[in-house]
């Protein structure tokens, strides 16, 4: 009986071994007929990497042609999974040659969870960090140099408030363009053009389907997608109006910085248009910084250096900076004036140096005795302006300030404009809770007190006077354009408000203008000799922060006006020692006066096309 069961079983197991075996042998054919092919595609998966190929960025021309920012072949050190996460033991290995903190470069790596795509680490690479790579290249197991292709700001700190720059895009980015296509470790415009035409300039990447072998080491190409570069754009920017800005502006600081005074003038801004459309010919702000500094991520030395500066090299002052109109503000005030019929051209009103109702007076105590509108304007006569704001009251001139485009954004196509504020009873009560007085009329009057705007606004209030009261959204793009040439889209004149004061209002406030460029005028002593005839206006802003800032306000040619120039410097004094030299050197480069051949002929083009 025991044998017999003993027997029993061992059938019985057999039968089960037979069964698992015959199981066995046909999964494994079934696996090897069936589905081999399937498991030869995951195999190779396992040895083949989609390494992207990233698309160069648009690149910006100027308006007549001159290349402005463009792109350049570099270095970028990435991280490439093969069979799973890289070991911390090459990470740090990886920090150290990089100069990086390895948290840095974990904190990358955690953007990337589930994507097998490369991960970026630092880019614009050293020839010395890819040989200490290479030459440690078995113990990098995972790590790969790419060339990919960099932002080049041809000029470096040229136009550097315009263009922007260019970094990795942040998580908070990341978050809220995700659905647009962005993803980790994509390079993004954070400031200026770069960041507003971002879409349009980014272009789509390619890549390589590459075989790597254990280390991530690619060991041959499998297939190719190009990338598609990015849009270009064609600003409205003039290279010479802008070079030549730049460096008026630069010589002008540098030498008030030799008077002690005005040492303290570091900082100014500057904004040319045609005030015929709106184009933006040139935009300067100081101090500044090298875009290109950004590429691969900015040096924490480089970085202190620009946030510890006190006169805050990156803000665009010309689009951000709130300043007191000062007297360029009585453009507006003489507008309204007259218009209201609160004063005629003829009307002589008596300068004693201070105002009669209140005593506020002209800068150094001067008294212009009896003088009419075209005289007061001429010589920005305080006293003159304070009468006028008297009979106008604050609400007069609240409405005719905005109604030349203060106390609002222009609108233009760069981010982080500042709207400035028109004085008003209602600012005061809101902010201070106490009542209006006549005296901060009369400061509001000639531009002081609660007034204040940007240079783009003071540039538009000009261009609105040059160009019979029309006022256009300023613009800093022509056009886009394909790599080919075609154009994508093109940007025209766009008018978003008008001046509503009659002509001969207008004519007369033109031909006070052009008396501050002449002979007794604020401006005579750059301008009254000047080959093509200006009509401006300077000013000096009170600051209760230090020096006095100066200002100036022009445009030319006087009779077919084609430039309008708005410049302002920080604690420079009077606007006819400070700002009005700028301008003139403006007016020259708009002008080709005194030019150099060689900028002259770099922008292939007539005078006339201004």
């Amino acid at each position: 009986m025991l044998t017999k069961r003993l027997n029993g079983r061992l059938e019985i197991l057999s039968l089960v071994v037979i069964f698992i075996f015959v199981a066995l042998v046909s999964r494994l054919g079934y696996l090897q007929m069936a589905q081999g092919q399937y498991y030869e595609r995951l195999a190779d998966g396992n040895r083949i990497r989609l390494i992207p190929i990233m698309a160069p960025r648009g690149v910006f021309y100027d308006r007549n042609g001159v290349m402005m920012v463009s792109n350049r072949p570099g270095f970028t050190v990435s991280l490439l999974s093969i069979s799973g996460p890289v070991p911390d033991a090459v990470l740090d290995k990886l920090a150290g040659i990089l100069n990086m903190n390895v948290q840095e470069i974990k904190a990358k790596v955690s953007q990337h969870t589930g994507s097998f795509e490369p991960i970026r680490i630092k880019t614009d690479l050293g020839p010395d960090i890819v040989t200490k790579i290479e030459e440690r290249r078995a113990e990098l197991p995972g790590v790969v140099i790419e060339i990919q292709p960099l932002r080049n700001y041809v000029n470096n700190e040229l136009a550097a408030h315009i263009f922007g720059y260019v970094s990795e895009i942040s998580e908070a980015e990341l978050e809220k363009w995700k659905n647009d296509g962005y993803k980790a470790g994509d390079i993004v415009g954070k400031f200026g053009l770069e960041r507003v035409y971002d879409k349009e300039i980014r272009g789509t990447d390619g890549g390589n389907q590459v075989e790597v072998d254990v280390s991530g080491r690619p060991v041959q190409v499998l297939g190719k997608k190009d990338p598609l570069p990015g849009h270009n754009l064609v600003l409205t920017i003039d290279y010479r109006v802008q070079k030549a800005a730049e460096k008026a502006i630069d010589e002008q600081l540098a030498y008030l910085q030799t008077k002690t005074e005005f040492n303290k003038a570091k900082a100014a801004a500057a904004v040319v248009l045609n005030p015929k459309n709106g184009e933006i010919l040139a935009m300067v702000s100081r101090p500044n910084f090298n875009p290109n500094l950004f590429n691969g991520g900015i040096s924490e030395k480089d970085w202190k250096l620009l946030n510890d500066n006190p006169y805050h090299p990156m803000d665009n002052k010309a689009i951000s900076g709130e300043y007191p109109p000062g007297s360029t503000f009585k453009i507006i005030t003489g507008a309204a004036a007259l218009e209201l019929g609160k004063v005629t051209p003829q009307e002589k009103i008596l300068d004693t140096g201070t105002h009669w109702i209140i005593p506020k007076g002209n800068a150094m105590g001067e008294a212009l005795g009896w003088i009419n509108f075209r005289e007061a304007l001429s010589k920005s006569d305080n006293v003159y302006f304070y009468e006028m704001g008297n009979r106008l009251g604050i609400d007069n001139l609240e409405k005719y300030a905005r109604m030349f485009g203060l106390g609002a954004v222009t609108g233009i196509n760069l981010p982080g404009e500042s709207e400035g504020l028109v004085a008003n009873q209602r600012y005061k009560e809101k902010v201070y809770n106490e009542d209006w007085y006549l005296s901060e009329t009369f400061d509001a009057a000639i531009g002081q007190g609660f007034q204040l705007t940007t240079p783009l606004q003071m540039a538009m209030v000009i261009s609105q006077i040059a160009n019979g009261g029309h006022r256009y959204k300023p613009n800093l793009v022509s056009r886009i354009t394909g790599t080919n040439g075609d154009v994508i889209k093109t940007f025209s004149p766009e008018e978003v408000g008008q001046v509503t004061i009659s002509d001969s209002t207008l004519n007369l406030i033109r031909e006070s203008l052009r008396e501050v460029a002449q002979e007794g005028g604020t401006a005579a002593a750059d301008f009254q000799d000047f080959p093509v005839a200006i009509a401006g206006k300077t000013g000096t802003a009170e600051n209760s922060h230090g020096h006095d800032h100066g200002w100036f306000v022009a445009y030319g040619p006087y009779e077919d006006p084609r430039v309008a120039v708005a410049v302002i410097v920080e604690q420079g004094g009077f606007g006819t020692s400070s700002a009005a030299p700028i301008a003139k050197k403006i007016m020259e480069a708009a002008f080709n006066i005194n030019q150099p051949a060689t900028e002259s002929a770099k922008t292939h083009r007539p005078q006339t096309a201004l």
